[in-house]
């Protein structure tokens, strides 16, 4: 059982005791120079081994500090305005729309019906977990607050999601043989998703299951860490850390299921033919079955001279 007025009334507590915690610290710009000593080891370390990644290192932390800054100044500027509640919502359409973007670019090719799947998949998830924090009155209702858990959501279902394009389009053109032997054997869509999709799904979600399963072992989540350096009661930051995992659990399977279903249905065309960017050249080498049960392709080739017959 929730203490001391309950989950809502700790958050707005750990928010003043986080600010005032920072304040007496006196935690300024000198620690980030300080933060990114391991950056430099790394650094250092890449060169002296020229594994040649010092360029994705560098541009990785100054665009992070870029996004973070800018962020950081949008916060301040819109939900001191008149407008907030109005911003926010706007704030939380344009992250699913970017979200929705970056999955289907990951993607390389011109799938059918990826993009409203993504878009539904990542637009349902938040929607959902806005309902539920707000909804059940875990935190009370508020601009900030409303951008900060549709952006933990739908930022921790991008990476899932990424994943599960990539591995999908890789097993659909690195298996397009055993494509066209399901095909043969007068299988249908659906079960061609039962046969292929599972595999993908399942190492899709690998990063993510294995992140929970360690979560109090290994590893203190963020919003528990926040809860507890702001003097919360453990057990409370225990409750609202569980809340945030459950939805970030969620959210990336359904991201995964949702990419990765469609994909794989993306591999065979309403008439049974594998989709032409499934083959590994690329070259629409569709090939068109004849029958259900034959594993005979349709031919392509020229017809057989007649020279010389009679």
């Amino acid at each position: 059982m929730l203490v001391d007025g309950g989950v809502s009334s700790s958050v707005g507590t750990m928010w003043v005791a986080a600010q005032s915690s920072l304040t007496s610290s006196a935690i300024g710009w000198r620690v980030v120079p300080a933060s990114l000593s391991l950056v430099l080891l790394a650094l250092g370390l890449a060169w002296a081994l020229g594994l040649r990644i010092q360029r994705e290192l560098i541009t990785a932390a100054a665009r992070a500090a870029i996004q973070l800054l800018a962020v950081g100044f949008v916060f301040a500027l819109i939900f001191k305005s008149t407008g907030a509640e109005y911003w926010a919502w706007l704030w939380v359409t344009g992250m699913i729309v970017v979200a929705t973007t970056v999955i289907v670019r990951r993607a390389k090719y011109r799938i059918e019906h990826l993009t409203v799947v993504a878009g539904v998949a990542v637009l349902g998830s938040a929607l959902i977990s806005v309902i539920v924090v707000f909804g059940f009155g875990v935190i009370d209702y508020a601009p900030v607050s409303l951008v900060v858990i549709a952006g933990i959501t739908i930022g921790n279902a991008v990476p899932s999601a990424v994943l599960g394009v990539n591995r999908s389009v890789d097993s659909c053109r690195d298996r397009v043989g055993d494509l066209e032997a399901l095909l043969a054997l007068g299988l249908d869509r659906r079960q061609i998703i039962r046969f292929m999709a599972p595999q993908t799904a399942r190492t899709s979600l690998v990063p993510q299951i294995e992140r929970t399963k360690v979560v109090g072992l290994i590893a203190l989540p963020g919003a528990m860490t926040g809860l507890l350096l702001a003097g919360i009661d453990p057990v409370e930051a225990v409750v609202i850390q569980l809340l945030v995992m459950y939805l970030v659990l969620g959210t990336a399977a359904v991201c995964v299921v949702a990419v990765v279903v469609a994909i794989t249905r993306a591999a065979v065309k309403n008439d049974l033919v594998v989709a032409d960017w499934v083959y590994p050249d690329n070259r629409g080498m569709s090939y068109k079955l004849r029958g259900t049960n034959t594993g005979r392709r349709a031919k392509h080739d020229e017809p057989r001279s007649t020279k010389g017959v009679a």
